[in-house]
């Protein structure tokens, strides 16, 4: 069955060294947007204390501002919970909450976490390295509003430098309803792309710390429900995907929670024995082709730095 969780505890609040990142922090934009969304934003968040500003501040710049904004410390080690509170008191009062986890339980628990305090009737995802378009939210929502029946929706991203000026914001974007059979190739759906339904039967299995994602978008779309993809790139990842560090970077890995979602959505009865068996011969496909990409970005920079 999908994975369902009781509210988490939280660890008492640390107030005695919120400067720490303060001075990390980028300030809210100037002109951002007075109108709300009804969104609730949930960030999980592990020794981020470096990008965890950058991250916000692209969300206060909203064109169309969430309701909410949640930021879970998944047990830190380092000074990231200092960091959460120096970014939430630049904001208005009550804007971000910073929910701090007593134990370590991966992105999926982290998630969980803010998934069950959120507030509002769509619940969005930004991971603590990723920022988003100005007008992403405005563009979504206008989506949601164009058609109700969307369960989860998402959009294009890309890999950007943060020293790289962004290039202007989409004011439009075509919706393409995303069918049953796309779902078998690979993920469409970036995580920090996300906005989904709150009262989705739905949470992220905390048995998975890679690729965790990709079994939620399945058992919702598997499920029936209508899911949609904008054709804009609304948000930007600042890091290469394979290999540039963080869980990302353990290929092998990947791919072998990658079989495992398939194996678990063949179990639940998502998904018969014959499409089980194309979307592991995709797969197989999908390895190779980013072990091949991994091993020409390695000998490139090995060559540039020779």
């Amino acid at each position: 069955m999908p994975q369902m969780i009781d509210a988490p505890r939280t660890a008492p609040i640390d107030h005695h060294d919120r400067r720490v990142a303060a001075r990390n922090t980028p300030a809210p934009a100037p002109h951002a947007s007075t109108a709300v969304a009804p969104i609730s934003v949930v960030v999980p968040c592990f020794r981020c204390s470096r990008t965890i500003g950058d991250s916000i501040a692209s969300v206060y710049a909203q064109t169309l501002r969430p309701a909410q904004v949640i930021l879970v410390d998944d047990a830190s080690p380092d000074d990231t919970v200092a960091a959460l509170h120096a970014v939430a008191a630049q904001y208005p009062p009550g804007w971000v909450e910073v929910v701090e986890l007593a134990n370590n339980g991966g992105p999926s628990g982290a998630r969980n976490a803010g998934w069950e305090r959120a507030t509002q009737p769509y619940v969005a995802f930004l991971d603590a390295d990723d920022t988003w378009v100005p007008t992403k939210i405005e563009l979504q929502m206008r989506a949601l509003r164009a058609d109700p029946e969307i369960a989860l929706l998402a959009h294009r991203m890309l890999v950007r430098d943060r020293r790289e000026p962004a290039p202007a914001p989409p004011r439009e974007a075509r919706t393409q309803i995303v069918p049953r059979r796309r779902l078998l190739l690979n993920n469409p759906f970036p995580t920090a792309s996300v906005v989904l339904r709150r009262d989705l039967p739905f949470r992220f299995d905390e048995n998975y710390r890679r690729v965790e994602d990709f079994l939620l978008w399945g058992q919702i779309g598997f499920s029936g429900y209508r899911c949609a993809k904008l054709d804009q790139v609304l948000a930007y990842w600042h890091k290469a995907n394979y290999g540039a560090g963080g869980l990302s970077e353990d290929l092998k890995a990947m791919h072998r929670a990658g079989r495992e979602v398939r194996r678990e959505l063949l179990r639940q009865g998502l998904v018969s024995y014959p499409e089980h068996l194309f979307a592991r011969s995709i797969g197989m496909v999908r390895k190779a082709r980013q072990r091949m990409l991994l091993a020409l970005r390695r000998a490139t920079e090995g060559g540039a730095t020779s």
